[in-house]
Parts: C-alpha cells; sequence; structure tokens
C-alpha cells in the first residue's frame, strides 16, 4: 500500500496534465464541460422529441441524466483505453505502477463530468424542477459510475496494446451501446422482446439510479442497489485481474 500512494503525486499531475491537454488552446476553457452537454442536450431534444412526440415530463432533464452518465463513461474508455500506448516511451524508461495510466485519464474524465454537473442544475432551474432530497444519493450514483468505468477501462488499455484494432470496433460498439440504452427514448416504447435486453444491459440501472435520485425524487430501490453495485464490482476486479496478469508483457508489445 505503502508503495502505491506514493505515486499519488504522479497520478496528479497525470490528470492535470490530461485536462491541460484536452482544453488546450480553447479559448471557453472548463466551460465547455457546462456547454457541450447544454448544446447536445438542446440538439437531441428538438430532434427527438418532435420526432418520436415521446410523452415524458421534462423532457431535456431525461434526456441530460442519461446523456451525463453515458458521456463520463464513453468518455472515460476511450481515453484509457489508449493510455499504455501513449505512455510507452515514459513506461519503458522508468520504473512505474503502469495501472496509474488508465487510471489518470478515467479520473480526468470524472473531474470533466463534476463540471457538466453545472449544466444539469442549470437546466433543472430554467425546467422549473423539483431539488429533491434524494439528490443526496448523487455522490452514489456517481461512484457506481466511476467504478463500472475504471474495469472497462482497465480491460480495454490491456486489449489495444495486443489488438490494436480494437480502438475501431469499440466506436462501433459505444454506438450500440448507447441505443440500447434508455437514454434518448423511454424504454415504455420499444418491443417487449428489446425490452429484456435493455434492462439487461448495466447502464440502464445506473441511468435508472440517477434519474430516481435528480427527476423523480425516488430513494433507489435495494434491488437497484444490489445491480449496480454487482455490476460495478464485478468489472473492476475483472480489470484488475487482467491488467495485473499481463501488464509484465506490456513492454514487449508498445
Amino acid at each position: 500500500m505503502a508503495e502505491h500512494l506514493k505515486y499519488i503525486w504522479l497520478l496528479e499531475e497525470l490528470v492535470k496534465r490530461d485536462l491541460k491537454i484536452k482544453y488546450r488552446r480553447s479559448i471557453l476553457g472548463y466551460l465547455w464541460s457546462i456547454l457541450n452537454p447544454l448544446l447536445m442536450m438542446i440538439v437531441l431534444t428538438i430532434v427527438f422529441s418532435n420526432l418520436f412526440k415521446f410523452d415524458i415530463p421534462n423532457y431535456p432533464l431525461y434526456l441530460l441524466t442519461g446523456q451525463l452518465l453515458f458521456g463520463f463513461f464513453s468518455d472515460a474508455t476511450l481515453q484509457s483505453m489508449n493510455s499504455i500506448v501513449t505512455g510507452a516511451s515514459l513506461i519503458k524508461k522508468v520504473y512505474l505502477p503502469k495501472y496509474i495510466f488508465p487510471v489518470s485519464r478515467i479520473l480526468s474524465s470524472f473531474v470533466t463530468m463534476i463540471f457538466s454537473l453545472l449544466a444539469l442544475v442549470i437546466v433543472m432551474i430554467v425546467t422549473n424542477s423539483s431539488f429533491y432530497v434524494t439528490l443526496v444519493m448523487l455522490p452514489l450514483a456517481l461512484l457506481y459510475i466511476f467504478i463500472f468505468s475504471m474495469g472497462a477501462g482497465l480491460i480495454l488499455s490491456v486489449l489495444v496494446v495486443y489488438f490494436r484494432d480494437v480502438e475501431y470496433l469499440y466506436n462501433v460498439f459505444l454506438t450500440v451501446f448507447m441505443y440500447m440504452s434508455p437514454i434518448i427514448y423511454p424504454i415504455s416504447i420499444v418491443p417487449d422482446w428489446i425490452k429484456n435486453i435493455i434492462l439487461l444491459n448495466p447502464m440502464t440501472s445506473y441511468v435508472d439510479f440517477f434519474r430516481d435520485c435528480v427527476m423523480y425524487g425516488q430513494w433507489p430501490s435495494f434491488q437497484l442497489h444490489c445491480i449496480c453495485i454487482t455490476w460495478s464490482l464485478a468489472l473492476f476486479f475483472i480489470g484488475i485481474l487482467i491488467f495485473e496478469k499481463k501488464q509484465k508483457e506490456f513492454v514487449l508489445y508498445i
């Protein structure tokens, strides 16, 4: 444990570096963390609310709650996926715990999402939404998706070391994953056989948990807690096991 703690400073520096690179030469800088989800929400609301005529009260907030969680997962996994390959020069020169590279990318994406929550507050105020006491569960919702993303990021960072094509295949997977999650549409409009598949999608559980806290003022059920915890811890420990087993071979392939 002590050996890992002494690298916390490096982890902090890598996170700062990633954030600086992300917003380098950007006039608005960190404001894009707020503006980007807001602009996407406005465009998608105009298109889908009119195209499909969803019977969802406060559709902008419904859309944004799903968009924020999926956006974090997408960004975190995409950023961590190439972290080992792009950190090859440093890995070959000095000894460092290799997990620092994917973890720093996921943490930088998480920081960006925290800024993006201001967009959520703005939409709630503009749409005259209630600020329920269940919002105290929000950190737990973010923790669940963070742990899940960490596991996925560790697995992907290993796969890309051995198979570079994973990067292109994963972009296709993310598109399918998004449309198989109830982010832009209510699950009630899909056929039963597709609904069963969507309910097995872990992102569905995370989004439902988030919406219960933010939109509906409901305390997430014990069953929903168990589903979120199971998915998060299962993928997290699988990611650790795969990463620990393969990390010694990285220098041979990067």
